[in-house]
């Protein structure tokens, strides 16, 4: 049998069609929606689906809905959330060009954190996450599945699910990029070099050194991708 692929609900389609006009400008922050009735004929869906996508971007902080007044495109760098940021990541070719290294940038701050706080609350889980390391094979494809795979090991492991979750917007977006990054053999050479300073760390238990080597290692990653 070949493989089924369910249609796209109407609303989904609207709501992602309204996300994509908003990035590419046809409906500028700070602009109004076109009325009701004249939006929901050009995208082709009825007027309840088009407000019921209205309100889940409103919800998510695209936009502002305000009674009696035409609905307005927020500047959602600044007003949306984590499903702002998924959303963000599935339209890359869209993207500004420094939202790569901002993205390396808050990591800096996070990785270090989530992994000082595994080694604390769940050593043993850690060591775990970082098996396999000195077996994986010398491929971009290979260093970014593994690359992924411990970062949201370390997520979980750390016992605070928000950082999980931030992590998780980056799903599948994380990997294409990380093959990006990998496809340079130093980057490679420095990320097996990460993994064997952090497994020492995580053995000892020293929680102090895991945050100082996965700091050092997020500021190198930062260095290497502004070089490509």
């Amino acid at each position: 049998m070949p493989d089924w692929i369910a249609p796209q609900r109407p609303n989904s389609y609207a709501e992602q069609s309204l996300v994509s006009a908003i990035l590419d400008g046809t409906f500028p922050v700070g602009s109004s929606l076109p009325g009701e009735r004249t939006l929901s004929t050009q995208l082709g869906v009825t007027r309840p689906t088009l407000r019921e996508a209205i309100q889940r971007l409103a919800r998510d902080g695209w936009l502002t809905v305000r009674q009696g007044k035409p609905t307005l495109v927020n500047n959602y760098w600044r007003e949306g959330g984590l499903n702002v940021l998924s959303a963000l990541v599935q339209y890359s070719q869209q993207l500004p060009p420094d939202f790569v290294p901002n993205l390396l940038a808050v990591r800096l701050q996070l990785a270090p954190a989530y992994t000082r706080a595994a080694v604390i609350h769940a050593p043993d889980e850690t060591l775990v996450c970082l098996n396999g390391y000195e077996e994986l094979a010398d491929t971009a494809v290979a260093f970014a599945h593994f690359d992924w795979q411990l970062h949201h090991c370390l997520t979980i492991a750390s016992g605070n699910p928000i950082y999980t979750l931030i992590l998780n917007g980056f799903a599948g977006f994380y990997e294409e990029l990380a093959q990006l990054y990998f496809a340079r053999p130093q980057s490679r050479q420095t990320s097996r070099q990460f993994y064997a300073d952090l497994a020492t760390a995580v053995t000892q238990q020293d929680a102090t050194l895991a945050e100082h080597i996965t700091r050092e290692a997020m500021e190198q990653s930062l260095a290497l991708w502004q070089n490509i």
